[in-house]
């Protein structure tokens, strides 16, 4: 591929992307057909080839949601590739999907592009839509008729086919297809673990890198009818589910989705209504349970969350067990001394800033344990804990909490958004933990390892990176707290 070739053919025909410095970019590629109409609520189906020069310089919608994004739509199966303007061998491809708990984000999110892993890493970068919320992640096939069906999953099987379609095309790219690294936050991380979980995944990705993954938030068929069932009543739909479904508009549908959503953070907390289901088909087994065999997909496996996960909750998306309420409830059905012992390790509870630890830590930090431990038995596995914030995050009482890790695997110290979050103090200690994550998820991209000197994680040791402005090893660094968890059960 020439230096000035911004056209490239692909399987499904050609597209035109456009020259950014030392970079070139393609966007709002479909990776499958838009999934409108009788296609609703269906598996993704292959993308009709078109003809002619497909212009590929602006972003496609993202997935139905509530928020910022000014373009969404039913329409929004679609990718973005960034690559290195010079040629060269084929490159390690890394793969982004995003977070939101899976009922927000885009890959349109200026965080996402990618340009400053691609201009120092030499690796291929994609990041993807799928689909999310009720149209993505609720089970509607008991609401099946003779003519309106249904699948289950819609938003992994969409991960999936993105990552078929990377296989098939990245090459076009200068990328390797043979070296996929799939990474994400969040419910993006949650579907990095569930892939690892997913047979028709497999060979698609060669690594891991789950960031603050709620690896717990996948359930069984019974539950999540349940919540279709819900759902459907929300829509105001019981008579006629199935045509229900099908007619209603994307307004409704999002509007459905929320109403759901701030319903089950008081029914059942710490669960999600709007997750992977253990459905039989595509995700056969809990992953919980995979990871616990040790039949996951044996990849390499970075995997972590961050000091403070639940402090930004409360003041923004509401849907952690942050209350005392709340944690009650999550814990009806726990041995009254597990629960009670679990609730010492949390001083000062029930103070609001005990809840916020405790339901980040139940919700992130506890499954990753147990999806570290069981993976180290098959495959190289990395833990880390990410401890820094800036004086700002540290005034407003956030500290390391959810997310905040991914300025800095970004690399957004020069942007405006780093330049106003360091205005306070901590420029110094945001350059640090750039540099330790880009250093380390770009080694892992290209070598399957960290940088020398992150030891593997494995149950007698529980090595762990705590990046910070100066990162160290530490064995087993909440191990009383990790102890006091031991036996918990998460609702299924």
């Amino acid at each position: 591929m020439s230096e000035d070739a911004l056209e490239v053919k692909l399987r499904d025909g050609t597209i035109r992307g456009r020259r950014l410095g030392s970079m070139r970019t393609w966007r709002g590629i479909p990776y499958a057909a838009p999934p409108v109409g009788a296609l609703r609520l269906r598996a993704p189906q292959p993308v009709q080839p078109w003809t002619g020069v497909r212009d590929a310089t602006t972003f496609g919608a993202a997935a139905p949601q509530d928020g910022r994004f000014k373009r969404t739509s039913e329409d929004c199966l679609t990718l973005n590739v960034v690559a290195p303007a010079q040629p060269g061998p084929p490159r390690p491809v890394m793969v982004f999907i995003h977070g939101g708990a899976y009922i927000s984000g885009s890959s349109a999110n200026r965080l996402y592009r990618g340009h400053h892993l691609v201009r120092r890493g030499d690796i291929v970068y994609v990041s993807i839509n799928y689909r999310i919320g009720g149209l993505g992640y609720l089970d509607f096939r008991g609401f099946a008729t003779p003519d309106i069906e249904f699948d289950v999953n819609c938003g992994l099987r969409d991960q999936v086919a993105a990552l078929q379609w990377v296989r098939d095309n990245i090459a076009e790219f200068g990328g390797d297809p043979g070296n996929v690294t799939i990474f994400g936050e969040s419910s993006g991380g949650n579907a990095v673990t569930t892939l690892m979980c997913t047979p028709s995944a497999r060979g698609l990705f060669h690594r891991g890198i789950a960031q603050s993954p709620p690896s717990a938030s996948t359930y069984g068929p019974q539950r999540a009818q349940g919540w279709a069932q819900r759902f459907v009543e929300i829509l105001g739909g019981s008579a006629d589910p199935a045509r229900t479904l099908r007619n209603a508009t994307v307004a409704e549908l999002v509007a459905a989705t929320h109403t759901l959503t701030r319903q089950e953070v008081e029914t059942h907390p710490g669960q999600r209504a709007t997750a992977p289901v253990v459905d039989g088909e595509i995700l056969p087994v809990d992953p919980l349970e995979v990871f616990a065999n040790g039949d996951a997909a044996p990849v390499p496996l970075i995997i972590g969350t961050n000091a403070h996960e639940g402090r930004v909750f409360p003041r923004t998306l509401d849907i952690l067990p942050t209350t005392p309420a709340r944690i009650t409830k999550m814990f009806a059905e726990t041995d009254p001394a597990l629960r009670d012992g679990i609730l010492a390790r949390y001083p000062g509870y029930p103070n609001a800033r005990a809840c916020t630890q405790l339901a980040g830590d139940v919700v992130f930090w506890e499954p990753t344990v147990l999806v570290a431990q069981g993976h180290s038995a098959v495959a190289p596995t990395y833990s880390y804990r990410y401890d820094f914030a800036p004086r700002l995050l540290e005034l407003l009482g956030l500290g390391a909490t959810h997310a905040t890790e991914l300025f800095a695997v970004f690399g957004i110290r020069n942007d405006p958004f780093g330049i106003v979050l360091t205005l306070l103090g901590g420029r110094r200690g945001l350059r640090a933990v750039t540099e330790t994550f880009q250093s380390n998820w770009l080694h892992f991209a290209h070598h399957g390892t960290p940088v020398a000197g992150w030891d593997a994680y494995v149950p007698e040791r529980r090595a762990t990176l705590i990046i910070d402005e100066v990162s160290e090893m530490r064995d087993d660094p909440q191990r009383d707290v990790r102890e006091s968890w031991i036996g918990y059960k998460h609702r299924r």
